[in-house]
């Protein structure tokens, strides 16, 4: 039965055929996906190509940029295919395997936010203690957990719900995820639909509430402090901030959908563009906006690497002028110091 399972074919019912409304929504897909990819990729560069950004913070972020590549490539070229294409279809593996790694870009998010949450509190609410807190050897730790406590438990979901038998073909979204697999079943799994609550709770609900109380607690040492103080602290928080509301509302929009899958073409389109594309396309920008440190690397890395000779303006410097040498006798050689 298995072996039947991993070959069968699934076809997702909510693209419609192709048309303008498909090739409109093709083209800001498209569009949305480099914009992302590149995005991503020039501030993982910058993290790596500037040995002054290569503190917790930076490495955190150069990990929820990487985090972002592996949703968009697990999921927005199999939506781009499927909306200019006669059949939209995949095959089960693929469904399934398209399931663990957008799995494993929204857990990892959000542990990857709980993480930096942490480093913001320990770095305003304890400074003096930070670099003993947050040693090399801590922050390598913290980077292997962010991945593997997600991939480990959803290696296991993906294991548990490959073992249901199908019965049904069709999903009426644009592409795979858990639920929806699940939905395909013939039988109820008792052990899925708990696993898929300890999973929510454990991947979600905890780093959020950790992200939150790191929040409160760093406002109220922000309260005790002075305005200039305060000032700098929210200037340090701000980009992280955004960058969690953003996440969790792509997650609020996401559950929403998952829970009520009977919505209009344009709809479905959109909700699975939010959770996919927008997050990892607004992160860089965020933080490359609201970090002065991004900033100015970026901007010495275009002047140093990318145009070296386009600020030396050549065709505007004047040949040197040679003042002449004055010899002991009061006569001056024909030789000169240029100035």
């Amino acid at each position: 039965m298995n072996q039947t399972i991993l070959h069968s074919t699934v076809f997702f019912t909510a693209y419609g055929p192709p048309g303008p409304i498909n090739y409109t929504a093709f083209f800001l897909t498209c569009l949305l996906f480099f914009i992302t990819i590149f995005s991503n990729i020039s501030l993982m560069l910058v993290i790596y190509l500037e040995s002054r950004l290569h503190k917790p913070m930076y490495i955190f972020l150069f990990n929820l940029a990487v985090n972002g590549l592996i949703g968009c490539l697990s999921v927005c070229p199999k939506i781009m295919d499927n909306l200019v294409n006669d059949i939209k279809d995949i095959s089960h593996k693929g469904c399934l395997l398209q399931v663990f790694f957008s799995s494993v870009y929204a857990s990892c998010a959000y542990v990857i936010l709980a993480v930096m949450a942490y480093d913001r509190f320990v770095s305003i609410c304890k400074p003096l203690q930070y670099h003993s807190i947050m040693t090399p050897s801590k922050v390598k730790m913290l980077v292997a957990l962010v991945y593997f406590i997600p991939i480990t438990m959803l290696a296991f979901q993906m294991f548990i719900t490959s073992r249901l038998p199908v019965c049904s073909y069709n999903i009426n979204k644009l592409f795979c995820d858990n639920l929806a697999v699940v939905k395909l079943s013939c039988v109820e799994s008792a052990l899925s639909n708990l696993y898929g609550i300890c999973m929510i709770a454990s991947l979600v609900v905890l780093p959020f509430v950790l992200v939150v109380l790191s929040y409160v607690k760093i406002l109220l040492v922000c309260l005790k402090v002075s305005k200039e103080s305060r000032k700098k602290a929210f200037n340090t928080c701000a980009p992280h901030l955004i960058t969690f509301i953003n996440f969790s509302t792509a997650i609020l929009f996401s559950v929403v959908y998952n829970r009520h899958s009977t919505v209009s073409k344009e709809v479905n389109v959109l909700i699975s563009v939010q959770f996919i594309l927008f997050p990892p396309l607004v992160h860089p920008i965020i933080y490359g906006i609201r970090t002065k440190e991004i900033r100015t690397c970026i901007t010495k890395i275009i002047r140093t690497r990318i145009f070296p000779d386009s600020l030396n303006f050549p065709h505007l410097k004047s040949e040197p002028k040679l003042v002449p040498i004055m010899t002991l006798d009061g006569t001056a050689t024909g030789q000169g110091l240029p100035v």
